[in-house]
């Protein structure tokens, strides 16, 4: 999914209304935008934008996000309160989750390097030929 990313240190991200609070700890293992249907479905957006991170190094500092079994392997947490999408744990890649990079507090620190699942794109969303294209989530 995309190179590893070389943005140390630590990071605060959040829900629109305040209720969840994350700290990030680390670099980010990769930053995409990913255009499968399941990820548009869960944001109601066209494409979603996703920071991989260890998952030690992402700890809830406030609230409790719910969550949602969107498939048999995968896990979505958002705030109960607004809505906002939150975080993406996939049981087929152990030890990492995703978090929306729209979600952070400074989510301009953290370009996407690629495009993922373009095999599923809305034709009317346009492709950035700047970035890495991956037909499926195997970036």
């Amino acid at each position: 999914m995309g190179a590893s990313m070389e943005h140390g240190g630590e990071f605060s991200a959040g829900c629109l209304c305040g209720a969840v609070r994350l700290r990030i700890s680390g670099a980010p293992l990769f930053s995409v935008i990913c255009h499968c249907t399941s990820c548009r479905r869960a944001s109601g957006a066209p494409s979603v934008a996703w920071l991989g991170f260890k998952t030690a190094d992402v700890t809830v500092t406030a609230g409790d996000p719910q969550y949602y079994r969107s498939s048999q392997t995968v896990i979505r947490r958002f705030c109960g309160r607004c809505g906002t999408a939150l975080t993406y744990e996939n049981a087929q890649r152990l030890g990492t989750i995703d978090v929306t990079t729209l979600s952070l507090d400074d989510p301009a620190a953290f370009p996407p390097t690629g495009e993922v699942w373009l095999s599923h794109r809305l034709s009317w969303e346009p492709v950035n030929p700047a970035l890495a294209q991956y037909s499926t989530g195997d970036g």
